[in-house]
């Protein structure tokens, strides 16, 4: 059976003070919010009450000069409606989306340094924390704006405003039927899915919402925080779970959303990929992995031959594993001493990793360990140590941009990610809860790779270059 792959992200926006329990919850979702299509209403001011929103029953195509207040419409489960403004989707520069990838890159590479421990597995998405991060800069002004900018190497600034929708438009185009190297042939599937939460007698800034609709093709779902905070934090963990394929049924626990929150913003991947060149299953085996401090434990290695793109350098080699349609791919690199060289890890060092991997395309005999890992952070701590200060400051953050009846700060981030990875393809889920509060050629060579010591991965789009995924194994065994 093909592997999956899901991401998803929700940003959120509250008024209040504190972060609630982060304590884990068996309670699954009771209703899903679904999307529907942009309808067509009159012109209004600047600024948008969500809750005098027009409802409408027949969706229609948005109009490209619109720059009307938002809409609504009614879920399925009649406890949810949506609202967007009546703008078109941006077209895309094809050269865009590689800039934006080369800002998440960097973006990766520094959150990768914060989070990795030694001794531990690592996963996450940084393709989905700076989209999330992304859309909430679009209402950021001042020293709030000018801070995001720095850490997020200017990805969604008002100079760069079109590149994550260039690289969305870029990823769009991923999904399809395509044959693996045996013949047979598999689907692959790449979604993305961005949305809103939004209280619904909220004030928006009209410009605000063309934004996430021209640029993000998100729509605001309207829901009543105040009255009902729990029945909202539900739907919000359904909309999610609809969007990964229930990868990730609930991102926020009890406790994360209050009657104080205000605004959630969503992002969600979903990928389902299988190998261009499958692990063949009859080969696997169990097999030694030799851990950092020398020791070693039993894990089932996974074994395949063929021709890919790998490359040797002082201290490192590395495979690009390609996924069917040779669109997505799995880099794989082996260090010598994994802590040396994420020392030395930046983007020129990835930079060269790749470009090495184009010069040399050999038979390889590539040994793989199955792997599943997770991991949950705080990431608060994390980006103000990259210098995003006054986005987090009740008394400095300026997010009028968003709205102008409550002034708004970043109160916490909280990332979640899981992969699992075996002779078939890749499963990953990855989430992203950013709380807002109120203050008010030919071959040449063989080139044997075994990932049998720790190892970096990252899930790529090869085209662009952004890095979907980014990892490290420091030991197969362990499973959280």
């Amino acid at each position: 059976m093909s592997r999956l792959l899901a991401t998803a992200l929700v940003v959120s926006l509250l008024t209040g003070c504190g972060l609630g329990p982060a304590a884990q919850s068996t309670q699954q979702p009771s209703s899903i919010a679904t999307d529907v299509a942009p309808t067509a209403v009159a012109a209004t001011p600047t600024r948008a009450t969500a809750r005098s929103a027009t409802p409408s029953s027949s969706p229609a195509q948005p109009s490209p000069n619109a720059t009307d207040s938002p809409t609504s419409s009614a879920s399925p489960s009649g406890e949810l409606a949506l609202a967007k403004a009546d703008v078109a989707r941006l077209p895309a520069e094809p050269g865009d989306a590689k800039l934006a990838a080369e800002a998440i890159n960097r973006f990766a590479l520094d959150l990768h340094r914060e989070l990795a421990v030694e001794g531990e597995n690592l996963v996450f998405s940084p393709a989905s924390v700076a989209v999330a991060l992304g859309m909430a800069r679009a209402g950021a002004k001042g020293q709030t704006a000018d801070e995001m900018d720095d850490v997020l190497y200017a990805v969604a600034s008002e100079d760069h405003a079109n590149w994550l929708n260039a690289l969305d438009h870029a990823l769009a185009d991923r999904s399809g039927t395509f044959e693996d190297d045996g013949g047979a042939e598999h689907e692959l599937t790449l979604r993305v899915a961005n949305s809103y939460f939004a209280q619904d007698d909220l004030e928006f800034e009209r410009a605000f919402l063309e934004v996430l609709a021209s640029r993000y093709g998100a729509g605001v779902h309207l829901v009543d925080y105040k009255r009902d905070p729990e029945a909202a934090r539900r739907l919000i963990n359904a909309w999610i779970s609809d969007a990964t394929e229930e990868r990730i049924p609930e991102i926020l626990v009890p406790g994360d959303v209050t009657n104080q929150t205000r605004l959630a913003l969503a992002n969600a991947i979903y990928l389902k990929a299988p190998w261009q060149m499958p692990f063949q299953e009859e080969l696997t085996t169990q097999e030694p992995f030799r851990l950092g401090d020398g020791s070693e434990v039993e894990v089932p290695m996974m074994h395949t031959s063929g021709t890919v793109r790998c490359s040797r350098g002082e201290g490192w080699q590395a495979a690009e594993l390609p996924y069917v349609g040779n669109a997505l791919a799995m880099l794989v690199v082996v260090p010598d001493d994994l802590a040396a060289f994420e020392a030395e890890l930046d983007a020129d060092l990835l930079n060269r990793v790749v470009d090495s991997l184009a010069e040399t395309e050999a038979r390889a005999e590539l040994a793989l360990p199955r792997f599943s890992t997770e991991a949950r952070a705080e990431l608060t701590p994390v980006l103000q140590a990259l210098g995003m200060e006054v986005p987090f400051s009740p008394d400095e953050a300026d997010f009028s941009g968003i709205t102008g009846d409550e002034r708004l700060h970043i109160g916490f981030v909280i990332h979640q990610a899981n992969i699992d990875v075996d002779e078939k393809g890749t499963e990953a889920a990855a989430a992203t809860v950013v709380g807002m509060d109120t203050s008010g050629g030919g071959p040449a060579e063989v080139c044997d790779i075994a990932a049998d010591q720790p190892f970096l991965f990252a899930i790529r789009d090869v085209e662009t270059g952004a890095i979907l995924f980014l990892g490290r194994i420091v030991d197969p065994s362990a499973t959280g």
